[in-house]
């Protein structure tokens, strides 16, 4: 009996040796809220193929930044990894705990300055781009195509074979092919369970002209990944805003509402200051991105000290990226110094968002509408972020929205004003910009509202708020002499509609914000100026005006000088992020009667100001501000290059 006991424990804890032995590894990164992977392009398989060089860049890229995953490229700009050396370097990495997927670069390199992507006519590079992916299938179960899978050949075999069609038609309908037949097929042939991922870049405006296809092609691959990388907003070529690293996640997550969405990517490229990166990584998790991509191995690897930039206007102020905290926070492998790199700079940010991510519910928004292959006011939606607007981008439009904001780009719907039309009638509203006016005063907008583009602009510097008889009072700020702003003329019918927000010049008024009762809704015209980054010029009193009637109902809204961002959830928790070089004060209005707010990293709780209550009347004309609901206000300092995190309690 004693003996069968003693045979039956032993044979108890052999099984649980062998199931711990046998168990995979536990994943290697640290973060509770999103997983962080890092791209390795093909070259790395040339230095990984010396193990020693292998561990000793593993051990320097993990001590800086915890990361669960890499992207090993099998190929880029006519170069292939050696299959030979890839299935070892993938157990280097899996027997640490780290998940090995593959990565493909399918572009021809650059040349003159431009960037070079394969000629899809020529032969050879169709049967090169096939072998890539045939490559990458044979040695992998998920791939990631990097952002080069666009077409931008003239050739003279393109221009024969384009004929009449319009550029932006041959490379749609190109690149939807070479999708299919040297992408998708070719891959799921060798291996039928692969997941094929295309990564989108930052510049969604313009897809279209180049052949890339969000209403098509994005729905063909197993999933999507967005570009979030916005750099530096002043020296760049494409002079994104800070805004898009938030926003495009969302806007992608729209465009695949299953959950294809699989994370955000950025690089360490073009930034004047070390706190730009940060800021970037930040903005892609406030999105709610599961997975942050950090391009590439080869910064996060470099034993090279980097700079931390011109950032002497606030480096002494208690900024959220804090570069003294961040060097000292770095315990080198044995044998390196402690110099600063932007993996650590990646992986010390990364360790602060992740406190507060879990806080934060389901990110809202004003919900703007963007159609497939669209343009038009381009890139609008992050210069409104910028001065405060929370945005949530659709694809399709948001009838379920109590307001709705449309830009130049939705003329590309040729249903758009009876959509706007069907909007207003169920009593909901409906906002257009003067460029949307502009492109529709001849298709039907007029049924609307008489109101119209003249075709001339007017300089503007002094800004008057509110509406009725007899009623306005000065919209500037007497601190700042804010510069002119030049924008264009709207033309409309006095009383039609009315101007709750004007510009005044030389005795004359010009609309900024013009009201209509339409049906059962209101309709609004949003003028924007000529150069859509004078938003930023407008006065603060301008800019909360827009924002008390565009989020009349909304949960939160902010009274805010510009480049400073609001992202708000619907647990009541919101951000507030700063862009500038010094520090700044705002005030946030959340909806609801005393409500309680408290800084969710700190716990401090924030003292209101006298609550702000609207009038009960129900005549929404001769008032100052719209109708809405009981609000409850608070002053934040926020310093420069800096996030606050709070939640609300009523």
């Amino acid at each position: 009996m004693q003996h069968t006991f003693r045979l039956a424990l032993f044979s108890f804890f052999f099984t649980c040796f062998l199931a711990v032995s046998s168990a995979p590894p536990a994943l290697a990164g640290g973060y509770r809220n999103f997983r962080v992977a890092v791209y390795c392009v093909v070259d790395a398989a040339q230095r990984f193929a010396d193990e020693k060089v292998l561990q000793a860049e593993f051990d320097r890229v993990m001590a800086r930044v915890k990361f669960d995953k890499v992207y090993f490229e099998v190929y880029r700009n006519r170069h292939f990894a050696d299959e030979a050396s890839l299935d070892k370097i993938k157990r280097f990495f899996t027997d640490r705990g780290v998940i090995v997927e593959g990565g493909l670069t399918l572009a021809a390199g650059g040349r003159g300055g431009q960037f070079g992507t394969f000629d899809f006519e020529k032969p050879e590079d169709r049967a090169e781009c096939k072998k890539a992916v045939q490559i990458a299938a044979r040695h992998f179960d998920t791939v990631i195509l990097d952002d080069f899978f666009f077409y931008t050949s003239k050739s003279d075999a393109d221009i024969a074979a384009k004929g009449k069609r319009s550029w932006t038609q041959y490379r749609l309908e190109t690149m939807r092919k070479v999708s299919t037949e040297l992408v998708l097929k070719p891959a799921r042939a060798i291996n039928p369970k692969i997941k094929i991922i295309i990564k989108y870049p930052n510049w969604y405006e313009h897809f279209q002209g180049l052949g890339y296809d969000l209403e098509e092609q994005a729905q063909w691959f197993d999933g999507i990944y967005t570009g979030t990388e916005t750099r530096d907003p002043y020296v760049t070529d494409q002079l994104l805003q800070q805004y898009e690293s938030y926003e495009i996640l969302r806007y992608f997550n729209n465009v695949r509402s299953d959950g294809g969405n699989r994370g955000g990517w950025i690089d360490t490229f073009s930034l004047q200051y070390a706190d730009r990166y940060p800021e970037q990584l930040w903005d892609t998790l406030f999105a709610k991105a599961p997975e942050i991509t950090l391009f590439s191995w080869h910064p996060m690897a470099a034993l090279e000290t980097i700079d931390p930039g011109d950032r002497d206007a606030w480096k002494k102020k208690p900024t959220s990226f804090n570069w003294d905290d961040m060097v000292n926070s770095y315990k080198p492998p044995k044998g390196e110094s402690a110099a600063p790199n932007w993996g650590r700079v990646a992986g010390w940010s990364l360790e602060q968002v992740d406190r507060c991510l879990g806080k934060l519910g389901n990110p809202i928004g004003v919900k703007s509408y963007k159609p497939f292959q669209s343009t038009g006011e381009d890139f609008i939606h992050n210069y409104l972020g910028n001065i405060g607007i929370p945005i949530e981008l659709t694809p399709k439009f948001p009838s379920d929205a109590d307001i709705v904001l449309l830009s130049e780009s939705a003329k590309f719907d040729r249903d758009i004003v009876a959509k706007m039309k069907k909007h207003l009638a169920s009593g909901k509203n409906v906002m257009v910009t003067s460029g949307l006016l502009r492109a529709l005063q001849d298709k039907g907008i007029k049924d609307i509202a008489e109101a119209e583009a003249t075709g001339r602009t007017v300089s503007i510097r002094d800004f008057i708020g509110g509406f009725g008889a007899g009623k306005g009072a000065s919209l500037n700020d007497p601190k700042h002499d804010n510069p002119a702003v030049l924008v264009p003329e709207i033309r409309f019918f006095t009383n039609d509609m009315w101007a709750v927000v004007r510009g005044v010049a030389a005795a004359r008024g010009f609309p900024i914000l013009l009201m209509n009762h339409y049906a059962k809704g209101i309709f609004y015209v949003l003028t924007i100026p000529e150069n859509i980054s004078d938003l930023y010029n407008l006065p603060r009193g301008v800019t909360s005006a827009i924002k008390a009637h565009l989020q009349q109902d909304f949960p939160v809204r902010m009274d805010s000088p510009a480049q400073v961002a609001l992202f708000v959830y619907d647990n009541g928790a919101f951000v507030v992020e700063s862009f500038r070089h010094d520090d700044s004060e705002v005030t946030v209005s959340v909806k609801g009667d005393h409500v309680k707010l408290k800084n969710a990293l700190t716990g401090e709780v924030l003292r209101e100001l006298v609550p702000v209550s609207e009038p009960k009347e129900k005549n929404r004309f001769f008032r100052d501000q719209p109708m809405g609901p009981t609000r409850t206000n608070f002053k934040i300092a926020v310093p420069p290059h800096s996030y606050l995190v709070f939640t609300t309690e009523e």
